[in-house]
């Protein structure tokens, strides 16, 4: 746990106040945070970086904040505790907020205003299955040409059920984006990774399934996936790394392979915190807007020193060498591979941490895609719903005060005209374009998930 002091100076600036006329008073303390001790709850992951560097440099003290940031035991818990009031805000699975504003599992309003980065997460198999896997990957100079589609994995899954097997893997939680990321892959290349039907009370994902996927905690996956409970896994860094570094495992996939440069984490808030707190709740984008251009800026050239602090117990606690590994550009696949992957952990190029409609809404044809939301819905209601949860709005305001103070240019953000939408993605692992705007149309695209009137 990590918490920043109070500054006695400001004790001193409110105790000069309350001595003014009661308007001057009031015109004074107008831009004041209405909550400034915070807590702030995250995930062991690498994406957590920019809590914590706003945190080690200063930023959210600079807004007048003082932060203690907790890790949390799994992401329910970490929901939970943001929806009870617990924790003032989270890391968050961009899902998140959504999920539970749709009401898939806890029913709650949860808001976002910032993107905390994009892509981040890769697919791992075990030693032997990549062994299977690897005599259908075509190779180039004796090393495999990436990325690699899921066509490779369909024999060994066609293996397994010929000899009664079942083909499991592990995602960390059924509105992460490690879950439709594993279920966009896998489905790329025929496999089916099943259905949920929350309104038949089976919240498995395991309809239809060839292949099962279940939820693992993230640390846990490397030690689960050695002892053969599952297969592989979907999740964030180091614990892709963490597989190659103990020999047990090797990634096959990046994401940003899969589909390239949407959210991967948010900040979260419960809508009622929002409401109530305006004025904290845009100094803490500040703080975090300020931490993700930290982390990118010169080409990245702050990122060991990130990674030492993300090293540290408190924070991911895992070796170094495992975190630099992936958040200084680079990515090893199997051993020895170990490529240029400059975008695999993005924090603020790209317009990262705008929270863009476009974003939430693809997060929701997934939830349709499979079955998590049960009916068909009309492409407006994907955009009511994307702009109730992503507040653009927020953002913008916290910006142009960054902009006035010279903390940031007028360049470094989205222009002001703007629709919260990015521009269609053709750049995905099997050709399908994403344009946000029409929702449905691009559902219909794919042969293997709902779309339309169908339903289970």
């Amino acid at each position: 746990m990590r918490k920043t002091r109070r500054n006695p100076l400001k004790t001193l600036l409110g105790a000069t106040l309350l001595a003014l006329s009661p308007l001057a008073t009031q015109l004074a303390l107008a831009a004041e945070p209405e909550k400034e001790e915070l807590k702030l709850g995250f995930i062991k992951l690498t994406d957590m970086a920019p809590l914590a560097i706003a945190y080690e440099k200063g930023y959210f003290e600079d807004e007048g904040l003082y932060v203690t940031l907790e890790a949390q035991a799994n992401w329910k818990v970490l929901l939970d505790r943001v929806i009870d009031g617990e924790l003032d805000g989270a890391h968050m699975l961009s899902g998140q907020p959504i999920g539970a504003t749709i009401g898939f599992g806890t029913k709650a309003d949860v808001v976002t205003a910032f993107t905390m980065d994009l892509n981040g997460n890769a697919i791992t198999v075990s030693n032997a299955v990549w062994e299977e896997m690897k005599k259908n990957v075509p190779m180039e100079a004796g090393k495999p040409v990436h990325p690699i589609k899921a066509d490779a994995l369909k024999p060994v899954i066609d293996q397994f059920a010929s000899s009664g097997k079942s083909f499991n893997l592990g995602m960390v939680f059924p509105v992460s984006t490690h879950n439709y990321e594993l279920r966009y892959w896998l489905a790329a290349g025929g496999i089916h990774p099943g259905f949920y039907a929350p309104h038949k009370g089976d919240i498995s994902g395991q309809i239809d399934a060839q292949a099962l996927l279940s939820v693992t905690p993230p640390p846990q996956m490397p030690a689960t996936m050695e002892a053969g409970t599952i297969h592989g896994y979907s999740v964030g860094e180091p614990w892709n790394q963490a597989a190659v570094f103990k020999g047990i495992g090797v990634p096959v996939v990046a994401d940003y392979a899969i589909r390239k440069n949407m959210s991967e984490k948010v900040f979260g808030v419960s809508k009622s915190w929002a409401d109530a707190n305006p004025e904290t709740h845009k100094r803490l984008v500040k703080a975090l807007i300020r931490a993700g251009k930290w982390l990118d800026e010169d080409n990245n050239a702050n990122r060991a020193e990130a990674v030492e602090i993300l090293s540290r117990p408190e924070y991911v606690g895992a070796d170094a060498k495992v975190i630099a590994n992936s958040m200084t550009g680079t990515f090893e696949f199997e051993k020895g591979d170990k490529r240029e992957v400059p975008d695999f952990n993005v924090f603020f190029r790209y317009h990262a941490t705008y929270p863009y409609y476009s974003d939430a809404v693809w997060y929701l044809t997934q939830m349709r895609r499979w079955g998590q939301i049960a009916d068909a819905k009309p492409d407006s209601w994907y955009f009511d719903t994307a702009k109730s949860v992503y507040l653009p709005q927020i953002y913008r305001e916290a910006a142009a005060e960054l902009i006035a103070e010279g903390k940031a240019a007028a360049s470094d953000f989205p222009p002001a005209d703007e629709d919260g939408f990015r521009a269609p993605l053709a750049d995905t692992i099997d050709g399908v374009v994403y344009d946000g705007r029409t929702p449905n149309a691009y559902l219909e695209q794919f042969a293997i998930g709902l779309k339309g009137d169908s339903k289970l």
